[in-house]
Order: C-alpha cells, then structure tokens, then sequence
C-alpha cells in the first residue's frame, strides 16, 4: 500500500482511498472498478438489457451511452452483430459506462 495521485487534481492520496480527500473525485481501486459517487450501474442487469432487448440498444441507453443506443435502435443492433459484440464485452468485464468506468460487480 501506498500513495498514488489523484485523477483528477492530481494531489496524492493513499492507493485505497475510494475518493480523492481533496477534490472528491472517485479514484479506479484494484480490480479496475471505480468506486465513489457517480452513477455507477451494475454489469448483470447491463447482460439481461443486451440479451432481451439488445437489438433495441437499451442496455447502451441504461449505462448512458445514448448516441450509440440510438444508432443500435435505428439498425436493430447492427443487425445483431453489434448487440452479440455487446454482449460478449459485458459479460467479460470490458464494457464501459458513457464516463469510461468499467460495469460494476453487485
């Protein structure tokens, strides 16, 4: 355990730290998961969204990528090819939220 810096000011805080003690930013603990403030949205009912109604975009909606849920919406998925990337990515942990943090584990 030691000090690294903050994300966002740059001060240095202690590596366990969930937030920065002096501009509150949440900071990306072990394990690549943010934790803090924010709205952070879980990666099973993100698989769920994508699984039923994928096709639809409604899982890039529910992590607030609302661009990219409505070009799914308009091409139904890519026609599916999008939607399966999709969900491939979230059930390995690499899908992202529209702030670039990783889907966390309830």
């Amino acid at each position: 355990m030691g000090m690294v810096f903050c994300r966002a000011c740059g001060k240095s805080l202690h590596d366990s730290a969930p937030t920065c003690p002096h501009c509150g930013a949440p900071q990306k603990l072990s394990g690549g998961f943010v934790v803090g403030a924010g709205a952070h949205r879980d990666w099973l009912p993100a698989l769920m969204l994508c699984l039923f109604v994928g096709f639809l975009g409604v899982h890039r909606f529910y992590v607030g990528k609302i661009f990219t849920g409505i070009l799914q919406l308009l091409t139904l998925g890519g026609l599916g090819i999008w939607t399966l990337i999709d969900f491939i990515r979230i059930a390995m942990g690499s899908f992202t939220n529209a702030r670039g943090e990783r889907l966390v584990s309830a």
